[in-house]
């Protein structure tokens, strides 16, 4: 498996493969990190936040995340930095440091990309729910390429934008098969009454 050095950008949100991140950047740590990526074509990992803040000390985060690139960005009228982080594969930490500005850096491994699978009719119904989701969304959601035939695409849309706890989305992304993310997906659609 490929191993990597890549900085870690912790928040508190959960991105999939093949989804879009729109984020405001404004931390110097930050800042610099996102020159760094761009100069060089290289991404950054984003993971959920188990414990501290998104500003200042370097906060505690889950070991399973997604390796992204900058698809976009832009600065805004305030003089802030807009970017779209476009999820690229799943990784797993095996070891972090902290650089004195507090940015986290990490050895990480590479975790296979999952294979497409088709969507149980079972499931269907999940897919028209996400493409009314998709519909009601700007930039950048709806200049996402579509594949609405593949579990793993499917699921890892609805996990992103379903109202869900950040904790149930850390543990879908953690998930190996994305038909079983999708009958998860499922359970929890219906618990929330989304279906």
């Amino acid at each position: 498996m490929t191993t990597l050095s890549i900085p870690i950008f912790p928040l508190h949100t959960v991105l999939f493969p093949r989804g879009a991140l729109p984020l405001r950047i404004f931390e110097p740590r930050y800042l610099d990190m996102i020159s760094t990526c761009m100069k060089g074509g290289s991404g950054f990992g984003i993971c959920l936040i188990r414990e501290g803040s998104e500003v200042g000390k370097a906060a505690d985060t889950y070991e399973i995340g997604t390796l992204s690139e900058i698809s976009y960005f832009n600065m805004d009228a305030s003089g802030m930095l807009c970017i779209t982080a476009q999820g690229k594969q799943r990784f797993h930490i095996l070891s972090k440091s902290v650089q004195p500005n507090q940015l986290t850096v990490a050895d990480v491994e590479l975790l296979p990309n999952e294979t497409e699978q088709k969507i149980p009719g079972a499931y269907l119904p999940a897919v028209e729910i996400l493409r009314k989701l998709l519909d009601q969304l700007g930039y950048p959601f709806a200049r996402l390429e579509k594949h609405y035939e593949d579990a793993g695409w499917v699921s890892g849309r609805l996990a992103e934008l379903l109202p869900l706890r950040l904790e149930h989305k850390q543990y879908l992304l953690q998930m190996h098969d994305p038909l079983q993310r999708l009958e998860r997906l499922w359970q929890l659609m219906e618990e929330l009454e989304l279906r």
